[in-house]
């Protein structure tokens, strides 16, 4: 029976920036994936506080190399009103734009270059169980050809995404907070981008809050759009082979015919109900990042680098255990993921229950207030020096309450 110092579930953004750390310090680590790489996955607009992760794993330059879009801001539309917000103008010092990409491509690329660095990774291996002890996990998978292989492993990093492994074999799923929602999507040959719409993502808020469209234009000259909405909206849209949705993206006033006589590259696609959360991020031989703790909402494009983040801390401290110091998975590790989840939280709630579009929406933001929201939108939500983000359970709730009292003398 092969022995692995760790195995890692799941090759997405998560699992493969784990990996990469991992073997970066001389750790024998495999990768199980489930499916076949390239393959499609929604959540296609990074933002530049993942930069900082796939620097510090040593995949940064890889993606570099693949000529994605870039991406230099955010821009949010209602009705006739816009906000622009622009990386380069925040209020932590960081990365000032970062890519929009092809998830299928993007993740290929951060997965075939962790096995350039010697990463051993599994396609087409589906983890069925896994056995855990205080020394030896024994993790059971099932490969192409329908054989139940075990294998050892000193701990494991579940980095499953939307598939859930050890959340659903050790029943740790739990109902999220936020109110169901879905999303229909596709990508478009964009052949009517003018150059400006090229470098941001564009989201445009209707049905009084309650819904938005997103466009997320690649480098080849075809873009994502979407709807996310309650689920009977993204139900009655999707009918008829998302009749209705494609009408909709046609003739929405404030995209002025963009997407009218587009080509679909695929026929629209749909998710009910993303939102789910987690009892709990770690237990005895086995930690969760990425998608497999909590997923919130796409309004913010958060995904990614909650997942790039939570991989990178849950291998430092895997790194750390294996080497035989105490690690502390509740304090180091669990609170700290939940302190950029929550900040997140505080956003989309903020967003649906219209404090946060009245901010954006307002006559004019105080520069310095849109410099600290933008670095909430740019990632960066551990830098408590920013009061947007460590009050940001109360100071949307209270500025918006301003902007409503000065609006309404």
């Amino acid at each position: 029976m092969q022995v692995y110092d760790v195995i890692v579930i799941g090759a997405g953004p998560a699992g493969a920036v784990a990996a990469a750390y991992l073997n970066k310090v001389k750790k024998n680590v495999l990768v199980l994936e489930k499916e076949i790489f390239p393959r499609f996955v929604i959540g296609e607009s990074l933002l530049p506080h993942c930069m900082n992760h796939l620097d510090e794993a040593d995949l940064l330059e890889a993606v570099k190399k693949m000529g994605f879009q870039k991406k230099t801001g955010a821009t949010f539309y209602k009705e006739d009103a816009k906000c622009d917000f622009l990386f380069s103008e925040q209020h932590t010092k960081g990365w000032e734009w970062t890519w929009q990409v092809k998830r299928a491509l993007f993740d290929k690329t951060l997965v075939d270059e962790i096995q350039k660095k010697g990463v051993e990774v599994l396609f087409n291996a589906t983890v069925k169980k896994v056995e855990f002890s205080s020394e030896t996990q024994l993790v059971e998978y099932e490969d192409e050809n329908g054989n139940y292989i075990t294998l050892k492993a000193k701990f494991v990093i579940d980095a499953s995404g939307y598939g859930r492994v050890l959340p659903t074999l050790l029943d740790l799923n739990e109902p999220s907070d936020l109110e169901v929602r879905g999303a229909i999507f596709t990508h478009v040959v964009d052949k009517n981008r003018t150059e400006k719409a090229g470098n941001n993502i564009f989201v445009h808020a209707f049905n009084k809050n309650e819904a938005w469209l997103w466009a997320i234009p690649f480098s080849d000259g075809q873009t994502s759009v979407g709807v996310v909405g309650k689920n009977e909206l993204i139900k009655e849209f999707s009918l008829n082979n998302g009749e209705k949705f494609k009408k909709f993206i046609q003739n929405f006033e404030n995209l002025k015919g963009r997407f009218i006589d587009v080509s679909l590259v695929f026929e629209p696609r749909t998710i009910l109900g993303y939102s789910i959360g987690v009892k709990q991020m770690y237990g005895n031989g086995y930690v969760l990042c990425g998608n497999s703790t909590e997923f919130l909402d796409p309004v913010f494009s958060s995904g990614v680098t909650l997942a790039t983040y939570s991989g990178l801390l849950a291998a430092k401290l895997t790194y750390q255990q294996l080497s035989g110091k105490q690690v502390d998975w509740e304090t180091d590790y669990e609170n700290e993921v939940k302190k950029g989840v929550n900040v997140f939280r505080s956003y989309v709630q903020g967003w649906y229950n219209g404090d946060l579009q009245t901010i954006f929406f307002a006559d004019e933001i105080n520069p310095e207030i849109k410099k600290q929201i933008c670095s909430v939108l740019a990632g960066y939500v551990w830098d408590t020096t920013n009061p947007f983000i460590k009050k940001h359970k109360t100071i949307l709730p209270t500025l918006a309450k301003v902007v409503r009292l000065k609006q309404s003398i």
